[in-house]
C-alpha cells in the first residue's frame, strides 16, 4: 500500500477531464478520464465533469477510473477524502492505495481472521479501535476481490 493523492481537473462543459494520482508511485497524473467512482461513508458515487461540488470521507473500498478509451483501472483505498470543486477539479487523497490486481484474497482473509481474534483481547478502546480499522479494511479487500 502506498500513500496517494489524486487530482482531476477539467472545464465543466467538457465530456472528459484529467485525473492524477500523486505519490511515491504515480498511478495517474493529469490523464484524461471519463469518470471516477469512489466509495464514501455516505455511499459510493461516480464523479463526472460538472459534478456538484462536494467533500466526502472515503471508506475502505475500490476507486475505479474510467478512461476515455473505454478501459478502466481499479485501486483499493483504505481511507481518505475526495473533494469535487466548483471548477470541476477533483482531489482524491488516500491514506493508502494499491492497484486491485496486486492484492491477495487469501492474505486478506488471514489478516481478517487474525484481527477478529485480536478484537476479543483488545485491552482498551484505543486498541479496539485500531483492530476495528484492520477488520473493516480487510473485509473491504475480501469483498472487492471475491
Amino acid at each position: 500500500p502506498h500513500p496517494v493523492s489524486a487530482t482531476r481537473s477539467g472545464s465543466s462543459s467538457s465530456s472528459s477531464s484529467s485525473s492524477g494520482f500523486v505519490c511515491a508511485y504515480v498511478f495517474f497524473r493529469e490523464a484524461s478520464v471519463k469518470q471516477v467512482d469512489v466509495p464514501t461513508l455516505t455511499g459510493a458515487f461516480g464523479i463526472l465533469p460538472a459534478h456538484v461540488p462536494t467533500l466526502q470521507v472515503l471508506r475502505p473500498g475500490v476507486v475505479t477510473v474510467f478512461n476515455d478509451d473505454g478501459s478502466s483501472a481499479k485501486y483499493f483505498v483504505s481511507s481518505g477524502s475526495v473533494t469535487v470543486n466548483a471548477d470541476s477539479s477533483v482531489q482524491l487523497l488516500a491514506e493508502e492505495a494499491v492497484p486491485l490486481d496486486q492484492l491477495d484474497v487469501a492474505a486478506a482473509k488471514a489478516n481478517l481472521e487474525k484481527a477478529q481474534s485480536e478484537l476479543v483481547g483488545a485491552a482498551d478502546e484505543a486498541a479496539r479501535a485500531e483492530v476495528q480499522v484492520s477488520i473493516e479494511a480487510n473485509e473491504a479487500i475480501v469483498k472487492a476481490l471475491e
